[in-house]
């Protein structure tokens, strides 16, 4: 008899967690496949910290081959789901496609750049969900303080100003440390140190980190306000240009730097399904099964897992529900091959963490709202026991930046036009002459100043109980 074939498409938080769990629960009485864009797991919540130049890319990425040994790691995009036929259709990194036959799938996408109907946001806006993006922006602040520092006023001004738009955790957290960064650039150049910076934060919401409590708000906006940064609530782009932007209070700010942190949407395989939505999420029972379905199951940002905690509302878009569904998802995906009773899917907020930099940061450990330098400790503390790899090297590069300048040269590896707003792959770089196929799989034509190519042959941090071997956040 052959043994139950799982694939599971995508290995974010969720995917990842499914996978370890299930390689493990089946020892190998069943085909484990994980489909996936890039080799490797990117715990997200340091994002922050490799864009401002306190991490090196690769220390917070995690092999997928090399931890998940008892499974088959296939790189590649899905493409279509065919939920009749039980295969996968996906495209490789160099434009070959195949089919992955399943008899259980797990569908983890996870989302992309939420996008909103601004004027120019598209063209000159970038977002903050993957390692091009943030070695993209790396690179683009210390240009823009390098060309500032031979240009005129009005130049030098607008090259100086930075404008993050959304202030939830990521866009939070970019403008903290992003101050952080530019302050760090100034001190180690002469010709910087004539320069004035300009950081802005703007949302439309009342306050700062609307969806935690308000004590922790209230911390990250001293914080914000003692570092320089302007935050404007209640405000947002009207419109964007490539020599700044326009806000909705009328102001408008030469530069040319927008970095858009305005949420997230799930991944547009979800809409290709044919399944009941909820704002773009697939809708699943408690089990995490689809209904009407039962060999399919969805976790993660891409599902609308129903709250057991509050009846008639939906779980958050957070990697700490994902990392929890992942393991929920891999008990019943066992169970259901065993038949099993399935598990509904239960949380208990632990509380949140904010990494603002500099030994900052805001917390509620269990409750207990910290800030300072207790903040700051249990927020590293935290992120150690959470990631499922790499923690030695990450302390090695917090305990370095404590004590030597911060490396601040340009690589110039990943160019504007390779890591658009509008793409369903903020995972991956735009590369020269991709298919046509996967740049239609981005749902726009990215950046007007991008490169005409010919197309290849057709060959883009809440706190959880960690478990004895690994966390998550």
């Amino acid at each position: 008899m052959s043994r139950p074939r799982i694939v599971i498409v995508g290995a974010g938080f969720a995917g990842y967690q499914a996978a370890r769990q299930l390689t493990r629960a089946a020892r190998g009485r069943a085909e484990v496949t994980v489909l996936n864009p890039t080799d490797h797991f990117l715990y997200l919540p340091l994002l922050p910290q490799v864009a401002t130049g306190v991490l090196e890319p690769r220390r917070i990425t995690v092999s997928l081959p090399a931890t998940l040994r008892d499974a088959r790691v296939v790189l590649g995009q899905a493409e279509h789901v065919d939920l009749d036929g039980r295969t996968v259709r996906y495209r490789g990194p160099e434009g070959n496609t195949g089919h992955l036959p399943y008899d259980r799938l797990v569908l983890a996408v996870g989302s992309v750049n939420k996008l909103l109907p601004v004027p120019g946001v598209a063209e000159h806006a970038h977002g903050f969900r993957g390692l091009p993006e943030a070695l993209y922006l790396r690179d683009h602040i210390t240009r823009q303080m390098e060309l500032a520092a031979t240009e005129d006023e009005d130049d030098a001004a607008a090259r100086c100003t930075f404008v993050v738009v959304g202030a939830g955790y990521t866009g939070t957290e970019v403008a903290a440390q992003g101050r952080l960064f530019t302050d760090a650039l100034m001190r180690a150049r002469p010709r910087h140190e004539a320069l004035t910076t300009r950081w802005l934060l703007v949302d439309v919401a009342p306050r700062i980190l609307p969806e935690l409590d308000e004590r922790l708000s209230r911390t990250a906006t001293r914080v914000l306000g003692e570092r320089g940064v302007e935050v404007r609530t209640g405000t947002s782009v009207k419109e964007a240009t490539g020599d700044g932007v326009l806000l909705t209070d009328g102001e408008s700010v030469p530069t040319r730097t927008l970095v858009w942190c305005v949420g997230v949407r799930p991944d547009p395989l979800a809409e290709s399904l044919g399944l009941p939505l909820e704002r773009g999420r697939v809708l699943v029972e408690p089990t995490l099964q689809v209904p009407g379905r039962p060999e399919v199951f969805a976790c993660g940002d891409v599902a609308a897992v129903p709250d057991v905690e509050r009846p008639g509302e939906f779980t958050a878009m957070t990697a700490q529900h994902a990392w929890r569904q992942g393991k929920s998802v891999a008990e019943n995906v066992a169970a259901s091959l065993t038949s099993r009773t399935l598990r509904p899917y239960r949380h208990k907020d632990l509380g949140f963490v904010v990494d603002l930099g500099g030994g900052e940061a805001a917390a509620n450990p269990l409750g207990l709202p910290l800030s300072g330098l207790p903040a700051g400790l249990v927020t590293r503390g935290y992120h150690l026991a959470a990631m499922p790899g790499n923690r030695v090297r990450v302390a090695a590069d917090w305990l370095l930046d404590a004590v030597l300048p911060r490396q601040s040269v340009q690589l110039g590896l990943v160019r504007s036009w390779s890591v658009p707003l509008d793409t369903a792959s903020p995972e991956l770089a735009r590369v020269p002459g991709e298919p046509e196929k996967q740049r239609e799989a981005g749902k726009g034509p990215g950046p007007k100043n991008a490169p005409k190519t010919t197309p290849a042959p057709d060959t883009t941090s809440p706190i959880v109980a960690p478990t004895p071997d690994q966390a998550k956040e």
